[in-house]
């Protein structure tokens, strides 16, 4: 294992923070994958993840077992983890900017469309490396203005070169359910097959950039925009893994999600076969469109009262929360317009009018735009 110290830059005279990345295997000896775990900072199961697959990746690069290269990113947000307010941690936004540290990320393909039309040939494979090469300097030429863009410059070139991508995050209180590119949807289902997940949401663009699809969406927008003029492969598989709940941070679910993780890095290729003990999975998982996702949200403020349970199959129309005024005792349901599985909510019982409360997964896609929370 190699370890590699990357230096952000101060925010202010006297403050440094720098990023760790692990390197397991050899670059440029077969294919690449990359990990990293809280990206928001304050979603904590991902960073007991990291610590599991630490061991068992250097268990198995002593081993040979490791075909290429494994990035692991340990802690992917330094900023965010040191963001406290009033005794609260606030990881998911800047405090500076007020800006996702999981939106805005370089949309590639202007730049990739410039500079790609006398690089691309008719091997699919010498497209592929030009493209990453040309991505690559995309990303060097973006000069960030912020503590928080150099950070996310960074985390992008690391892992915009690799075969796949998993990006580790947890819901409030959440079912496991993943994020995946359409166009892989059966590489997304077989994640979430060795994740024991129930859902797998798809979308080919969910809307501000996220860092799954800032490694990922060029690749099928390259397809179509050189379609019958030079053969483009899906170089990258990225996702964002929803590693169920805040407050799921234990060995035994750790454990369980690190073996899982790697027994699909197996089936990727990046682990020499029998790597990983392998077991049938009891949950069905199935893909479902990113579009048919009902948000739900408060219609007014008050005391949340869940009347479904996460994991319950939900039908349009079905109460699923109701919203009580504590000073006038009056109860305003919330429901459902979709049938689905009702697979996250908000962990906190009090709500403000438009706070989004619980999410309900169903097979229609009726949405459009932005598909993402903020």
């Amino acid at each position: 294992m190699n370890e590699h110290h990357h230096q952000l830059p101060a925010a202010a005279p006297g403050i440094e923070a720098h990023l760790l990345s692990l390197h397991f295997g050899a670059a440029a000896t077969g294919p690449k994958a990359y990990i990293q775990c809280a990206l928001h900072a304050d979603e904590i199961p991902g960073l007991l993840v990291g610590v599991h697959l630490r061991r068992e990746l250097a268990r198995l690069e002593a081993e040979g077992r490791i075909l290429g290269e494994v990035v692991l990113v340990p802690a992917a947000n330094p900023l965010g983890g040191a963001q406290a307010v009033l005794g609260g941690q606030i990881g998911r936004f800047d405090l500076a900017t007020g800006l996702n540290f999981n939106r805005g990320y370089r949309d590639l393909l202007p730049d990739l469309m410039q500079s790609l039309p006398q690089r691309l040939g008719p091997d699919a494979a010498a497209n592929t490396r030009v493209i990453r090469q040309a991505c690559q300097e995309a990303l060097q030429a973006w000069e960030p203005t912020s503590a928080a863009d150099a950070l996310k410059r960074l985390l992008q070139s690391m892992a915009v070169d690799a075969d796949t991508v998993l990006d580790l995050h947890c819901d409030s209180q959440a079912l496991m359910h993943l994020y995946a590119p359409t166009p892989w949807a059966d590489t997304g289902l077989a994640l979430g097959r060795c994740l024991d997940a129930r859902v797998v949401l798809l979308a080919k663009e969910s809307g501000d950039n996220p860092f799954d699809e800032s490694v990922s969406r060029h690749w099928w927008e390259l397809q179509a925009a050189y379609a019958g003029a030079h053969p483009i492969e899906l170089g990258c598989f990225s996702t964002t893994v929803e590693l169920r709940g805040e407050a799921d941070v234990n060995h035994e679910l750790a454990a369980r999600d690190a073996q899982g993780l790697l027994a699909f890095l197996e089936q990727r290729g990046h682990l020499a076969p029998g790597s990983i003990d392998r077991r049938d999975s009891p949950v069905v998982c199935e893909a479902l469109p990113l579009e048919g996702v009902d948000p739900l949200t408060a219609p007014c403020g008050g005391v949340l009262v869940l009347r479904c349970e996460l994991g319950q199959a939900v039908h349009a129309g079905q109460v699923v929360a109701e919203i009580i005024d504590p000073l006038s005792a009056q109860s305003t349901p919330v429901h459902s317009r979709v049938d689905g599985l009702f697979f996250a909510h908000s962990k906190t019982r009090w709500a403000l009018r438009g706070e989004r409360i619980g999410k309900v997964a169903g097979a229609q896609a009726f949405r459009s735009g932005k598909l993402l929370s903020l």
